[in-house]
């Protein structure tokens, strides 16, 4: 399997197979590369609907030149603890902020919330900033997006504010999307009165409202508990490896 960037060629092939309308994972197989590769490729370009290969090879370009230009010479991958692959992890980051972005999280946005997830402790926003390589006013906006939404928790070392990702994050999720569907269920409902029950267009609001209902409950069954089995208890013993440099 080829390895290294993208060439412009398979950037070609890429916008090709997506005027094709193929998947991800088909145009993958014809370029003999990960299907991470080649959605993560489309997800910083614009997305299916606005890669353009000329456009998105210009990009990487830049990207490439401002990476140059800002890394000290010589500089290697930052040392993990545990004894991971640096690079390795580097990679994984970059697959999970590329799951995160196709289920609708906007760049930046998810770029913060990977790098969280990978991070043993919590992280500053100096932290984000230095591992992201980006400004501190677009790490700023990312965190508030994502506490907004219950993604990251903010807390305090008595110094600095800090984030973490919490061990409810995906309760939280699924409880705010059952609360959600909710309100759509009864706005649903107010439509039924209004259209007239029986006509099409007030039952089809009906069947919306009794389907999300019905899955409503469900979820928040399942996620009770999910919460109550699953969790990993405080105090439960962490990992007996020794940890190796850490510059945070």
């Amino acid at each position: 399997m080829p390895g290294g960037r993208l060439t412009q060629q398979e950037r070609q092939q890429i916008a090709v197979g997506l005027a094709d309308g193929l998947a991800y994972a088909e145009i993958a197989r014809r370029l003999d590369r990960p299907t991470s590769t080649v959605t993560r490729e489309v997800m910083r370009n614009g997305g299916p609907t606005g890669y353009r290969a000329d456009l998105a090879q210009h990009a990487t370009q830049r990207r490439t030149q401002r990476r140059a230009q800002s890394a000290p010479k010589g500089a290697q991958a930052e040392p993990q603890p545990y004894g991971r692959d640096a690079e390795a992890v580097r990679e994984y980051q970059e697959t999970l902020t590329t799951v995160l972005m196709t289920s609708g999280l906007p760049n930046m946005m998810a770029r913060v919330l990977g790098c969280l997830y990978v991070a043993d402790t919590s992280l500053t926003a100096s932290d984000l900033t230095q591992r992201l390589q980006v400004s501190p006013a677009s790490v700023s906006k990312a965190v508030t997006f994502l506490a907004d939404l219950e993604l990251v928790r903010r807390e305090s070392d008595g110094r600095r504010e800090r984030y973490v990702i919490d061990n409810d994050l995906w309760y939280q999720s699924m409880i705010r999307s059952v609360r959600d569907n909710d309100r759509f269920s009864e706005t649903a409902r107010q439509g039924v009165a209004v259209l007239g029950r029986g006509t099409p267009a007030a039952t089809r609001l009906e069947n919306a409202a009794r389907f999300l209902d019905f899955v409503g409950e469900s979820l928040t069954r399942a996620v009770e508990q999910a919460r109550d089995v699953l969790y990993t208890k405080p105090g439960t013993p962490a990992p007996t490896a020794e940890p190796g440099p850490d510059r945070t």
